[in-house]
């Protein structure tokens, strides 16, 4: 019985020993240095760095990024390789001025490659925090001219601002504001962005066509235009107009949105003072207000956006009632009513019964349904509080129409007709404006009566 009881106690130390020995030795070849390289290259290890970048100049853009997430080393082997004087020819790619291709297919390929470019970057600068890597990308980037601002001499047939784009739109996605805002702040420093729109917001509109041109070419191209969700747009936005009062906001929004000359891309200041303007011109600016107003960020309120609204009504000088009738209806049916509405809460209801008549007038052109006009007028007078203020309304709106149509026909029988007959046209447009508005009014009238 001893013998036996003292054989077991003998073979269970041994048993330990050799466990204790078999995890000491997997332990220590882990954290052995020697060992450490070839886990992390792998077969890599046996070949020299020249055959290394050799297979890299083999590899796709996408596929080098992917290879670079395998471990550290060969993360740090990639970054090398894109420093090298052959690894950043083959990879910048600055063929921005190369029209040869038919329906700007070579632009396609071109902005495809810097998307992939922008994932490489990603990956394979994973590890650094937010501030080296962007000092690490701009001394990569630095050597591409078309990426500066203000760095390229036919801006107009240059892609490199929206190769530029799309590059940081891949590097960025997916990261929290905090790291994006610094992001922002680093293009301000790097290119004196804030500097350039102080110059642009300050000066007289036209004054400084160049810069101008070249702020708007800078945000849309670089900033805005490239990502697929309104809620990164909203973000963007935000971050080039909130440092800026609201009066330079809405300066601001027309030098980036408004509408441009086709022949040399500067901003048209005069356009939505001197005449009637159509949609197109209209269109990027009320793209812009629902983008600020839809997407619900907690930097943009109901009355931020409206107040941001009325103030672009007057860049550089009150626009004409048709233009900020237009621009109501292509910001949406929620972001009209709530202007409509705030000029009726604020006892400007003479100005709101103008602004109906060429809401009318608007639906007439356009072959849009008279019958929105109507319920959108008939939903503002709810607000007024009072049967007397909504009688009051509904005369003035009666009114305008009377005043509106007797301004126009002095104007026509004044002036000289010009060759189109535009002034004779709006008259016309206006009159049968007016008839199919209270056409709408009876026929609502009607319905509520027979219900």
């Amino acid at each position: 019985m001893a013998s036996r009881v003292n054989t077991s106690l003998t073979l269970i130390p041994k048993q330990k020993y050799r466990r204790r020995n078999h995890r000491s030795s997997r332990f220590s070849n882990i954290l052995d240095p020697d060992s450490q390289p070839l886990s992390t290259l792998g077969n890599f290890k046996a070949l020299p760095l020249e055959i290394f970048q050799i297979i890299l100049r083999c590899l796709s853009v996408k596929d080098i990024s992917v290879l670079s997430m395998v471990s550290k080393t060969v993360s740090q082997h990639v970054i090398n390789y894109i420093s090298t004087s052959s690894g950043s020819k083959r990879l910048l790619l600055q063929e921005f001025h190369n029209l040869e291709l038919p329906d700007r297919r070579q632009d396609c390929t071109i902005l495809e490659h810097y998307r992939s470019l922008g994932l490489l970057f990603k990956r394979c600068t994973l590890l650094l925090p937010t501030k080296e890597r962007l000092k690490y990308i701009h001394k990569i980037l630095a050597e591409v001219s078309c990426f500066k601002f203000n760095g390229c001499v036919t801006p107009l047939q240059c892609f490199g601002l929206p190769c530029y784009g799309m590059f940081l739109q891949t590097l960025t996605a997916g990261w929290d504001e905090l790291e994006c805002h610094r992001v922002y702040n680093f293009l301000c420093e790097l290119t004196n962005l804030s500097r350039n729109m102080q110059t642009v917001v300050c000066s007289k509109p036209g004054n400084a066509r160049k810069l101008e041109l070249w702020v708007r070419l800078f945000c849309r191209n670089v900033l805005l235009d490239h990502w697929t969700h309104r809620s990164d747009s909203a973000f963007w936005l935000t971050c080039i107009l909130k440092p800026w009062p609201m009066v330079n906001q809405a300066r601001l929004l027309y030098i980036i949105f408004g509408p441009v000359a086709p022949q040399d891309g500067q901003v048209v200041w005069q356009k939505m003072i001197e005449g009637p303007a159509d949609e197109p011109s209209l269109k990027g600016l009320a793209d812009a207000i629902k983008l600020l107003y839809d997407t619900g960020t907690k930097e943009w309120t109901a009355d931020d956006v409206i107040s941001l609204v009325d103030e672009l009504s007057v860049v550089p000088r009150e626009w004409l009632l048709e233009n900020n009738a237009r621009l109501l209806i292509l910001s949406g049916n929620s972001i009209c009513f709530t202007f409509m509405a705030s000029k009726a809460m604020n006892g400007r209801a003479i100005e709101l019964a103008r602004l109906i008549v060429f809401l009318a007038l608007v639906c007439e052109k356009e072959l849009y349904c008279m019958d929105w006009a109507v319920k959108m007028t008939q939903k503002v007078c709810k607000v007024f509080s009072t049967p007397v203020e909504r009688n009051n309304f509904l005369q003035s709106v009666a009114n305008a129409f009377a005043y509106v149509i007797m301004e126009m026909l002095q104007s026509v029988m004044s002036e000289d007709h010009d060759e189109d007959n535009r002034s004779f046209l709006n008259l016309f447009h206006l009159v049968h404006a007016q008839a199919n508005f209270h056409k709408e009014v009876l026929y609502l009238t009607m319905n509520t009566l027979s219900t």
